[in-house]
């Protein structure tokens, strides 16, 4: 099966690229979305220079749209994005990194269907706190960008996940409901090496916050192919 991935430079687009390379399957593209909006319902807002960065470091081209990131109206800008990959790709069917979110699923795939694309979700509700630890188990360099939830403070943001940070968030969805995986925009993720990559990425960057619990990293450098890991961390004000 031939397919594209629809990529946000996060966990769980990574992890549903590196499943169906497993599988042995033949990944096509990367199919981005980045949104005028932060808050889309539908797209996270990854920073272009390391989408292009990420491709570059896992050896699959890319192809980038963007989008308004209005309701209802960026759903057009997808469906232009998979009628180029199926166009210059010749991609069979589209996988997605979807957990939960029947709103994503459902317009993924009236659209998928309206071109006669195959839709392939593979953490669909899985378990999430699960799914996170397999993700840290499987090697995966997964970092915080974004955070937007009671409980997460700037301490999350550049952070490497480890096992014992997703018993933080465990407790902290015992304590405040946040989501475990950040489906309900609680945070979002990227990753910078893993089990796909062929070359790891490093980054510079700066924090800016909002209020205590709301803040995002902002990248002012990228390295690929540097086998120093560390994520230098210079906090604007």
């Amino acid at each position: 099966m031939r397919i594209g991935i629809l990529f946000s430079s996060g966990k769980d687009s990574v992890f549903t690229l590196w499943f169906y390379q497993e599988q042995g399957w033949d990944i096509a593209c990367l199919l981005s979305i980045v949104p005028k909006d932060q808050d889309s319902y539908m797209f996270q807002s990854p920073d272009r220079a390391l989408l292009s960065a990420q491709a570059n470091a896992l050896g699959i081209p890319l192809i980038i749209e963007t989008s308004s990131g209005e309701k209802e109206i960026e759903l057009d800008d997808l469906e232009r994005l998979l009628i180029k990959a199926k166009r210059d790709h010749k991609i069979q069917g589209v996988a997605a990194g979807a957990l939960a979110s029947d709103y994503q699923a459902e317009r993924i795939n009236r659209i998928c269907a309206k071109l006669g694309l195959k839709v392939f979700t593979p953490l669909w509700h899985k378990d999430q706190e699960r799914h996170m630890r397999t993700v840290i188990a499987s090697g995966f360099d997964v970092h915080m960008t974004r955070i937007a939830a009671d409980g997460l403070t700037k301490s999350w943001i550049g952070k490497r996940l480890a096992d014992d940070d997703i018993d933080k968030l465990v407790a902290l969805h015992e304590k405040l409901g946040i989501n475990i995986a950040g489906e309900g925009g609680e945070f979002e993720t990227i990753v910078l090496d893993g089990p796909c990559f062929k070359r790891p990425i490093a980054i510079e960057y700066d924090i800016a916050m909002e209020s205590d619990h709301r803040g995002e990293l902002r990248i002012t450098k990228i390295l690929i192919g540097d086998n120093d890991r560390v994520h230098r961390n210079r906090t604007t004000r």
